[in-house]
């Protein structure tokens, strides 16, 4: 359990009444609640790798620069930089109004003035062996091998690269880039995942593991409104662990919690029609956001020949993968199976959200049986005869789209097999390329169409390059696109990348996801963004008495 900073004593006593009462008691006040059914495994940024943790750290922490609603990259912690002529080196100028959370590691209990220093040290440890951090890959093969991160004085950060790299901003908005305290992670040691200090709108006041969190307003936060009201409006959040969607849903319909994010499979159809708006008997009640989200849902296949599974696969004749491509209706499979949730994915591996996606650019695969037969017969295989079944690897709870694709499959002569695995052992498989034909998801680390592309660089290992497709046409665009500061010459060559991969077809584009929430109808300033960052800064609460 965290120490109690005597700071926020006064603030916890406010709301301690809501750890043990539910319902729409008035004991809540500006009180956001909200269901973590996955859990919390961290909360330190070094391993902010899945959405749960990403949400956390999230309000707990602040990086040099951040994204809007609308996937700018924008000032935070850095108000303003500069760029060298050679674009190698970015020099960040920081605000000197930042103070860490007041907490025991500091001499006096009282969290002190955050320097570029913080943000060296900070950087430092993502990189460093020791830590073990998920996020160290984000530097690989980019930063300068001697003062890539330098500390100028205590306002002024040099970032130095060792060749350029446009998307560079938008790694650093990632929760991995968070700054932290040196005396805290030297203090906490490894029980710093579970003693955060960091400038964020919030601090943690309470983590019984598996059980509830509060997280609590921070009263030195340095940002403020347009009226030059100081942030966050709300005075604290409380994240439940319930690990069912069921009672997720039930304490959400109680008005127990303020919003949940996504539907479970079993009751969307109670609460959505099949175009994907509100049912009737809901209208007026609660309030359905939906807004495009940066996570393509997609089949892999692996294409590396000199794999001996992909020599004596069928998979390895591009026109039995175009064939899958084309075999299956997406449309149909959304309405009914994901109640329009999402759009299909009928252009390339780049979703919709991105300004580099372009439909009437990149064509992708629309349903089209006859296609997909005179594929089968060039490849020797007429109507499917003598071609061995292909097995998809998926896990549980996408097993009925895999068995809804792979009906639609049988019809045209393809014969697939599901697989139901552990998630930890298609990661495993996957990672090791050890699965041919598997169901996978590509969510964006940060908002630039690079970060879907190098899934399919020639040079990257796996992850992120699962089906180590190599290619060395699209190789060499995307050496020339991570160097290419105009958007719209960069874009272009996004769009041929796209689909270059496409038409070799090494992926299944199934869906481009959306992000969906139910919202109590009292919440307010609660806006959905593309990477269904949980942005609570604004957020305020106006609940029936």
């Amino acid at each position: 359990m965290k120490v109690t900073p005597l700071i926020f004593i006064g603030c916890l006593a406010s709301i301690t009444q809501f750890t043990a009462c539910g319902g729409r008691s008035a004991g809540y006040g500006q009180v956001f609640r909200y269901n973590e059914y996955s859990g919390i495994a961290s909360l330190d940024p070094a391993f902010a790798k899945n959405q749960s943790v990403i949400w956390a750290v999230h309000q707990l922490y602040n990086t040099l620069v951040e994204t809007d609603n609308n996937l700018r990259i924008v000032p935070s912690l850095a108000y303003r930089w500069d760029v060298s002529d050679d674009r190698l080196t970015y020099t960040f100028h920081l605000r000197n109004d930042v103070y860490f959370h007041d907490d025991a590691a500091f001499a006096d209990g009282k969290g002190r003035r955050m320097t570029a220093y913080d943000v060296e040290y900070s950087y430092k440890r993502i990189v460093d062996p020791a830590t073990a951090s998920s996020g160290a890959w984000i530097f690989n093969n980019r930063i300068a091998a001697t003062d890539g991160f330098k500390a100028l004085d205590d306002s002024t950060f040099r970032l130095t690269l060792s060749r350029p790299f446009t998307p560079v901003l938008g790694l650093l908005s990632m929760q991995y880039c968070s700054v932290v305290a040196r005396e805290a992670v030297l203090r906490y040691g490894p029980d710093f995942r579970s003693h955060p200090v960091g400038t964020g709108p919030f601090a943690l006041k309470v983590w019984e593991e598996g059980q509830t969190m509060i997280m609590v307003k921070n009263p030195r936060y340095f940002e403020k409104d347009s009226a030059g009201n100081r942030l966050p409006y709300l005075e604290a959040i409380k994240t439940s662990f319930f690990d069912s969607k069921a009672t997720e849903f039930m304490l959400f319909r109680q008005g127990q919690l303020d919003f949940i994010n996504d539907i479970e499979a079993s009751f969307k159809d109670e609460i959505l029609t099949r175009k994907g708006q509100l049912r009737t008997d809901w209208e007026g009640k609660i309030r359905l956001t939906k807004h495009a989200y940066l996570n393509t849902e997609y089949l892999g296949i692996m294409v590396d020949s000199n794999n001996a599974l992909v020599r004596q696969s069928p998979l390895r004749m591009k026109a039995i993968r175009q064939a899958i491509n084309y075999g299956f209706d997406r449309r149909k499979m959304m309405m009914y199976l994901r109640n329009s949730i999402g759009t299909p994915a009928e252009s390339g591996f780049i979703p919709s959200g991105l300004p580099s996606f372009n439909d009437s650019i990149v064509k992708g695969y629309t349903f089209d049986p006859d296609k997909a037969r005179r594929l089968l017969a060039e490849a020797g295989f007429p109507e499917g005869r003598n071609l061995p079944a292909i097995k998809l690897l998926t896990i549980a709870i996408y097993s009925d789209l895999a068995s809804f694709i792979a009906r639609q499959l049988e019809e045209v002569g393809l014969k697939i097999q599901v697989e139901v695995v552990q998630k930890s052992l298609l990661l495993e498989q996957t990672a090791k390329s050890q699965a041919l034909f598997f169901r996978g998801s590509w969510m964006a680390d940060y908002p630039e169409a690079e970060n879907y592309l190098s899934v399919f660089y020639g040079k990257n290992p796996a992850p992120p390059n699962y089906t180590r497709y190599n290619n060395a046409a699209f190789d060499k665009l995307y050496e020339a696109a991570i160097i290419t500061e105009n958007d719209s010459l960069r874009y272009t060559l996004y769009q041929q990348m796209d689909q270059l991969v496409i038409r070799d077809a090494p992926v299944v584009p199934l869906w481009y996801d959306e992000v969906i929430h139910l919202e109590q109808l009292w919440v307010s300033g609660f806006p959905a963004n593309g990477l269904n960052l949980l942005e609570l800064r604004r957020t305020k609460l106006n609940r029936p008495q």
